[in-house]
């Protein structure tokens, strides 16, 4: 059985989303969190899935000592370091089309700039603060006529239907297909509002 960790320092609302996509799947899911009242971790218990607190300080020992295939950044708030990344192979999931909008808010500093086309990115873990290759990314529009809760709404929609596809391919290690994301294996489009039928 294949092992990931899903490290957040939130609510957790992506992994909640891999959670249910990966329900059928033979994956051992291990939820790690650097805030001992996150969201996350409650979420994780009332979901039951194996979860733990593990202090920033302590993932050098821990991935060291631990093997996984994947280890899977969901809103966790902190730059991994050097010796950690060493020890296993680490996406993250950001808010904005990378290399726009790095760091905090940037939903929010992405809407308050004007622009007309944000969305998502996937990407490989860096020293760099939301750096490294990009493995995928999605668009989302905006118009004159959207609001920031909707904007909002509208880039967790893709994160949810995005990641867990782009998980899988990793773990099968299979080149993600875009047609795997909008189809969601032949059970209709994910609910990103990115295609029409």
């Amino acid at each position: 059985m294949k092992k990931i960790v899903v490290m957040g320092s939130g609510n957790g609302s992506n992994f909640e989303a891999i959670v249910k996509y990966f329900q059928n799947y033979d994956l051992k899911i291990l939820c790690v969190s650097d805030s001992s009242e996150s969201g996350i971790l409650k979420l994780a218990q009332r979901l039951g899935i194996e979860n733990r607190y593990l202090p920033f300080e302590q993932n050098d020992s821990f991935f060291r000592d631990n093997n996984f295939e994947l280890g899977v950044l969901a809103g966790y708030m902190r730059i991994l370091t050097e010796q950690t990344l060493t020890c296993c192979n680490f996406i993250n999931i950001h808010p904005s089309l990378l290399p726009a909008f790095k760091g905090k808010d940037a939903i929010k500093r992405a809407y308050d700039y004007g622009v007309k086309v944000s969305g998502v990115s996937i990407h490989h873990v860096s020293s760099e603060l939301d750096g490294g290759k990009i493995i995928a990314q999605y668009p989302v529009f905006l118009d004159e006529t959207m609001n920031l809760s909707e904007f909002e709404q509208a880039i967790h929609d893709v994160e949810h239907a995005l990641y867990p596809p782009v998980i899988k391919c990793i773990l099968e290690n299979k080149l993600f297909s875009f047609d795997m994301f909008l189809r969601q294996d032949n059970q209709g489009c994910g609910g990103c509002g990115g295609c029409k039928h």
